[in-house]
């Protein structure tokens, strides 16, 4: 078997029930990747897709041998395909790309010259949300604002995991031994040089968003624990007012009962006071579980994906394709 050459760039793509768009991502990926000129490869991450994503991802495998298909053997999430991906790529530098073609696939020429002037990271960042509603814009706006408060990495707001990364910055993130994992949180941790590339984004070309209100909340709450210690010092701040407010609510019942001849009354004040702070007090637990259920995770020790299959081109196909293919 002949040894299989390093592309200069990696393409990793997760895809989850994405039937409706595949075909046209694999077109223009291929166009804009040939059109850079340099050995690539293209890896398509099958997230457990129960539409025909696999099967039309491994129709491009079959003739083209800069493509390939790591199918999932049920759906894992988004951020295990990306890390899927990135455990899997070869390229000394490595696109990442949702397969809905939101993030255009033609910035990538921009992000590689960042990438050859010196930076190891270069992220693309949002400047319009084309076809989204006023809500998902908001919402999204304050989600981007309201993690980077909370967490204890810089960052940077309006952005996704778009992106070019360095080999050294991939092969650092790939040794994290985490199972709750948020991407661009750790590409930040990991540090190295950095740089924005503005960008609109576009409406989606075809499907529906695999990010429902339900999803977003689950994203940042798995930001928020993975990052930041900030919530459960708010939970202490939040329990000590609640205790002083107790605690001075007490002395003006004892004021009342040993000082005046007022009757105590308002029973339904009183239950509402409890009703409240037991609210706090649930709200509290529930917070502390999720950090409690995220070191259950850890300790499990479960493997962030299991792979069913990679497609691929056989081992010759391959050497006799690369030897047509430009080199830099």
């Amino acid at each position: 078997m002949k040894t299989r050459l390093a592309p200069t760039y990696s393409v990793v793509v997760p895809a989850f029930n994405e039937q409706e768009v595949i075909a046209e991502t694999y077109k223009r990926l291929t166009k804009v990747m040939t059109d850079m000129a340099e050995p690539y490869e293209i890896i398509f991450v099958n997230d457990g897709s129960r539409d025909n994503t696999a099967q039309l991802i491994a129709e491009f495998c079959s003739s083209d041998s800069s493509v390939r298909l790591i199918n999932f053997s049920r759906n894992f999430g988004h951020m295990a395909a990306i890390s899927a991906g990135m455990e899997h790529s070869r390229g000394l530098a490595i696109f990442v790309i949702d397969a809905d073609l939101q993030d255009p696939p033609e910035l990538f020429p921009k992000l590689a010259e960042k990438w050859r002037e010196g930076y190891h990271v270069a992220y693309g960042k949002r400047t319009k949300r084309k076809g989204e509603s006023i809500f998902k814009r908001l919402s999204a706006r304050f989600f981007y604002r309201f993690i980077r408060s909370m967490t204890s990495v810089d960052l940077p707001p309006d952005t996704g995991e778009f992106r070019l990364i360095d080999r050294k910055v991939c092969d650092a993130i790939n040794k994290l031994p985490e199972k709750s994992r948020y991407i661009r949180g750790l590409v930040s941790w990991v540090g190295f040089k950095q740089v924005a590339v503005e960008y609109v984004r576009e409406e989606r070309f075809a499907g529906v968003t695999k990010y429902p209100l339900r999803k977003m909340i689950s994203f940042a709450m798995d930001a928020i624990t993975s990052f930041s210690h900030k919530p459960l010092k708010l939970a202490t701040l939040v329990g000590f007012l609640i205790s002083v407010l107790s605690f001075v609510y007490m002395l003006y019942v004892f004021y009342q009962v040993f000082f005046t001849d007022q009757t105590i009354t308002g029973w339904a004040s009183t239950v509402a006071i409890i009703l409240f702070t037991q609210g706090i007090v649930l709200m509290l637990l529930g917070l502390m579980g999720e950090y409690i259920g995220r070191i259950y995770t850890e300790l499990q020790n479960r493997p962030l994906y299991i792979v069913q299959e990679i497609i691929e081109k056989e081992e010759n196909e391959q050497a006799d394709d690369r030897n047509n293919k430009p080199t830099k």
